[in-house]
């Protein structure tokens, strides 16, 4: 194993990071930094996260920078605000004895103000969220001429959170004679797209698989009803006593709710989401940093490139529909060398995304049994029995309070005491699972009298889309002609119904297919909302929202040619994963309209002929 001294850090560098417990290098800092030290060197490296991927880019960066002139060196694109100051604190640490070396994190939802303050001071490297670094670029303020070095850390999740045009323009304005760093945790189209761009007979630098999960975490589900979800949350955290968990849910949301309900029953636990102000995601992060919260309800985006230590496991509150984002999540967990547990509660219609990640990560799934009562509330016994064995007396500091103490007790045997200590610490789970309502686990086959998968039976019988078919309760279910070809996820239709219906409009889940989304609104808003989008574009297209459950061809939706193709191409396996049958016809124009442009007319056109 090399030293870092071997991979040629400078002495100032070594000496911070020694102090830091930085002893050897990890695999992907062996392999990144030798080569990042010379010139001319564009990198795309995949790692997953927790691999030490920041101290990969950070300490050549660092070392590359001439702290005697002022300019900005070195700039460094990271997704979220949170990941950003996470990043800049670890240069700051890696520099602290480099004199001169100013590093300088701009992000959004902070004081425009300050930033330009300290840019005017100088910053020879500047950590930035996309969006910031492009308002700070066009006030005359981030000067990126004389930049001989940009990172892209956590690139993939940039791209699908839609800054691919941000990324664009950034790269734009700073000198072709650069090094542009690449790294990711997954490899796609787009993150090629950037390589094939903007990057120079670059180095792929791979550790591990391309998009293979992490190393060291183990992946379990739990297969339950829908509404025994939060059931089944609580007996996973019940049976790891000592858990130290990011539980992940899909919209900002499910997040508050499912943390409102730890909380109402007596679990230390907060949210993490979007609709918190900058303030309030600082203080819940540090919080949960310094252990003072056990369990941290967020979004992706919210918890995306967090780097908390010791994070024991990852709950995920239903699948994610992208890979990468499954990726990311349990990537939280099983970090240095640590092993970590990704467990997801999912149910019968999620199954399928099981597959579909295994394959890609080419990692196994155990299928798991929730615990029973009788297995947590050993556990937990356990768990009070071995604190109070640990627990360390002061003598001195409670003699004055013995004596009282033994004369309140002395009627109480040494057994009843036992007891008394026991129930107050154990007696919430007693009382719970006295009475806990029965998970019962729901059959991954077909029953018989149970329909067959909408891929087998006839069209007339089948229903658009992907996931649950019903909204919740009082909500009413809408589709939409935009799914993830057309690069629209939930935050883009959020974004898009915002535009176009005034006031504010609660959002509730929301289901995205290749070709078409679903999404709840409330039910005494959901013509309203369809009023509203009738007017709605993107680019040259018109937007389509109409009743998920509606039957086609009838009503609002009839003759609609945007809807029904969605319907149609959901409904239908991809065309080229299409087995058997005959090929040619109608599957080889489908294949053409495929490649064409995706505007109105030739949707209607290429039905029309079908």
């Amino acid at each position: 194993m090399k030293t870092f001294e071997e991979l040629g850090v400078c002495e100032e560098i070594r000496r911070a990071i020694a102090e830091m417990g930085y002893d050897h290098p990890m695999p992907v800092q062996e392999e990144v930094i030798p080569y990042l030290l010379g010139v001319g060197n564009d990198v795309i490296a995949l790692a997953q996260t927790g691999t030490g991927k920041t101290a990969a880019y950070g300490l050549p960066v660092l070392q590359k920078v001439n702290p005697e002139s002022r300019a900005t060196q070195a700039v460094i694109l990271s997704p979220t605000r949170e990941l950003c100051l996470q990043i800049a604190d670890d240069l700051k640490d890696y520099s602290r004895y480099i004199d001169g070396l100013h590093v300088q994190a701009v992000y959004g939802g902070s004081s425009i103000e300050s930033q330009i303050r300290a840019l005017k001071r100088g910053a020879q490297v500047i950590v930035a969220t996309p969006g910031r670094l492009i308002d700070l670029m066009k006030r005359g303020v981030a000067h990126l001429e004389h930049v001989e070095n940009v990172v892209l850390d956590e690139a993939d999740e940039m791209l699908n959170m839609g800054f691919s045009e941000s990324i664009d323009e950034i790269l734009a304005g700073v000198p072709a004679e650069r090094n542009t760093l690449l790294f990711s945790a997954t490899m796609g189209r787009e993150i090629e797209r950037i390589a094939l761009n903007y990057l120079h007979d670059h180095k792929e630098i791979v550790v591990g698989s391309r998009n293979e999960g992490a190393e060291n975490v183990n992946h379990t589900y739990y297969l339950v009803q829908a509404r025994d979800k939060y059931l089944a949350l609580k007996r996973v955290v019940d049976y790891f006593p000592r858990i130290y968990a990011i539980i992940f849910c899909r919209t900002r949301m499910e997040t508050q709710e499912v943390a409102d309900l730890l909380i109402r029953d007596g679990y230390n636990a907060e949210a993490l989401h979007g609709d918190l102000s900058q303030a309030q995601r600082d203080l819940t992060m540090q919080k949960f940093r310094q252990h003072r919260t056990q369990l941290l309800v967020a979004t992706d985006v919210a918890a995306r490139g967090l780097d908390v230590e010791d994070l024991t496991h990852v709950i995920n509150y239903g699948l994610p529909d992208d890979v990468e984002n499954y990726t990311h999540r349990s990537g939280r967990t099983g970090r240095a060398g640590k092993r970590g547990t990704s467990i997801s509660i999912i149910h019968v219609r999620e199954k399928h995304k099981v597959r579909v990640i295994e394959k890609v990560i080419g990692k196994s799934f155990e299928a798991g049994i929730l615990p029973e009562p009788k297995e947590i509330c050993t556990k937990q016994l356990y768990r009070v029995i071995d604190e109070l064995e640990r627990t360390e007396v002061d003598e001195a500091q409670i003699a004055p309070f013995l004596p009282e103490v033994f004369r309140k007790l002395e009627w109480l045997s040494k057994e009843d005491v036992i007891k008394r200590v026991v129930s107050r610490e154990f007696g919430r789970f007693l009382s719970y699972y006295a009475n806990a309502p029965e998970i019962v686990q729901p059959t991954e086959g077909r029953r018989k009298g149970e329909k067959a998968p909408a891929e087998s039976r006839p069209r007339s019988e089948r229903r658009q889309g992907s996931g649950p078919r019903e909204a919740e309760a009082g909500y009413r279910r809408l589709f939409i002609n935009l799914g993830k070809r057309d690069n629209f996820y939930a935050r883009e239709i959020i974004n898009l119904v915002n535009r176009y219906v005034k006031g504010k409009v609660q959002i509730g889940r929301i289901d995205l297919t290749t070709n078409c989304s679903f999404f709840e609104v409330p039910e005494g808003e959901a013509d309203y909302v369809m009023k509203k989008m009738g007017k709605a574009r993107v680019g040259d297209r018109q937007v389509v929202v109409d009743l998920a459950d509606r039957e086609p061809g009838k009503g609002a939706s009839a003759g609609r040619g945007p809807r029904r193709a969605a319907e149609r191409k959901a409904d239908r396996p991809a065309w080229k994963e299409r087995k058997g049958g005959r090929r040619g016809g109608r599957y080889e124009e489908a294949e053409l309209w495929e490649k064409s442009s995706k505007d109105q007319e030739d949707w209607r056109q290429f039905f029309k002929k079908n």
